[in-house]
């Protein structure tokens, strides 16, 4: 049996877990999906603690960093973020679409 990697990138309002999700990216090693950017307005989970409970498992958590003085406020990139995994059966073969090295999708909402 072989198992692939299935990873899930979320970035959250805030460093809290169950902060709401602003934006979000899906890795499929599984072959089996193949997200790109803007396949949904929704985000696959309104939490890092709903994608917790649904058994992705947590591995990353972006370090927190205090801004330099003067710039709390500029914008640059969303700070606060986790990846997340899934390890699912797979099949021996790792080959997808030629030129492929596996799926992405990436999609970013107003933190409004």
């Amino acid at each position: 049996m072989t198992f692939r990697q299935q990873v899930l990138v979320l970035y959250l309002g805030t460093s809290a877990l169950d902060s709401p999700v602003v934006g979000w990216s899906v890795y499929d090693g599984t072959g089996r999906t193949s997200p790109t950017t803007g396949d949904s307005d929704e985000p696959p989970y309104k939490s890092g603690v709903d994608a917790l409970r649904d058994g992705w498992r947590l591995f990353q958590a972006a370090q927190l960093i205090p801004p330099y003085p003067g710039s709390e406020y500029d914008v640059s990139f969303l700070k606060h973020e986790f990846f997340f995994e899934k390890l699912v059966e797979g099949s021996e073969s790792t080959e997808g679409p030629e030129g492929s090295e596996g799926s992405v999708g990436v999609e970013v909402v107003d933190a409004g």
